[in-house]
């Protein structure tokens, strides 16, 4: 573990500003909430900020975030406005020149500010900085599958086609790059937003995105798996057509900023969409929806298969499993792998 760098004075003195900041919306998430507040407050960096935002939940999480004694913790309380809205009012509220971001349900790994802090510290010409991510199941247990992106030579086409930075844990932004992006809220002016609060899924591609390709923020990651990212199970296959559909609302959205862009990857960016979203569908053991992903997906761009060989073939080798083994003998197979992330029987 490598040794945080000093802040010269006690962390329960610190007054000054941070030198990072994290945002931790929090709505509904009592199982898991006390493990992501741990993991931010056992960071090897110790001169960061922690901003809660309350988004308005029914359940017992505030209570457990209320209970933690540190000068460090801020809490901001709004009615609820959903992820997006949460991570708005979070980074509206930064003190710091870094802002990482924690999904309520997910976990930091102890080195992980401070490898950040280093990364963008030392490389002034990078916006987004990212690591890979384990996966976890609802019971906090490591799965056998895991996040490990591309790290550098970043393009906006990767950003909009492949999503390296992979889920809302593993970016740490700077704020003056992110800044960039920012925009009033339609109907409240004085609300500055960088999320689109329009969306309740894909609201992280269409941030990432929007930052590539309207105002060239550069991306870059670092090794490592530095966040773990909670998968729990009980998802509907209706979700993943949910999720389609906010994808391509994405690809509207962007199309109006750049249609030139998207003219020419997105064909390719669709298919790994729908790649991606078969590979959800066998994990949930819908084997015939995610058949019809698959063969859209190589429909939109056969191409997918010769840039990702391994993963298009695993995906036709699932789907053929599942299709002779039947969908409950097929998900209690998932079952032993993904473990609590698997569909139910």
């Amino acid at each position: 573990m490598i040794t945080a760098i000093p802040t010269g004075i006690p962390t329960a003195t610190i007054v000054s500003a941070p030198r990072m900041s994290v945002v931790m919306p929090v709505y509904n998430v009592e199982k898991y909430v006390a493990q992501a507040i741990e993991s931010v407050l056992a960071q090897t960096f110790e001169d960061f900020e922690l901003i809660i935002v309350d988004d308005g939940g029914t359940d017992g999480s505030m209570e457990i975030c209320r209970s933690y004694d540190d000068p460090r913790i801020r809490i901001i309380s709004q009615r609820n406005r959903g992820l997006p809205g949460a991570r708005n009012t979070g980074i509206a509220a930064v003190r710091s020149p870094f802002v990482a971001l924690l999904d309520s349900d997910d976990v930091f790994h102890p080195d992980k500010l401070l490898m950040h802090f280093v990364h963008l510290s030392a490389n002034p010409h990078i916006g987004i900085s990212f690591a890979g991510s384990r996966m976890i199941d609802h019971e906090g247990a490591v799965m056998s599958v895991a996040m490990r992106p591309k790290l550098t030579g970043i393009t906006p086409a990767d950003i909009f086609c492949r999503n390296p930075v992979g889920n809302g844990s593993a970016a740490v932004m700077r704020m003056s790059a992110i800044d960039l992006a920012a925009f009033s809220t339609p109907g409240e002016p004085d609300r500055l937003c960088w999320f689109d609060e329009r969306f309740r899924q894909s609201e992280d591609i269409e941030f990432w995105t929007r930052c590539a390709v309207q105002h060239g923020i550069a991306f870059e990651g670092i090794e490592g798996m530095l966040t773990d990212y909670r998968i729990v199970g009980g998802a509907l296959s209706a979700n993943i057509v949910n999720q389609y559909v906010s994808w391509q609302y994405m690809v509207q959205k962007l199309s109006s900023l750049a249609p030139e862009f998207v003219e020419k990857h997105g064909a390719q960016a669709r298919a790994f969409q729908l790649r991606y979203l078969a590979r959800r569908a066998v994990q949930l053991g819908d084997i015939a929806f995610a058949r019809d992903l698959l063969r859209n997906a190589l429909k939109n761009d056969w191409h997918i298969a010769t840039r990702e060989p391994k993963k298009t073939l695993a995906t036709l080798a699932a789907v053929a499993a599942g299709t002779m083994l039947g969908r409950r003998a097929f998900t209690s197979l998932m079952a032993r792998h993904l473990r609590g992330a698997a569909g139910p029987a």
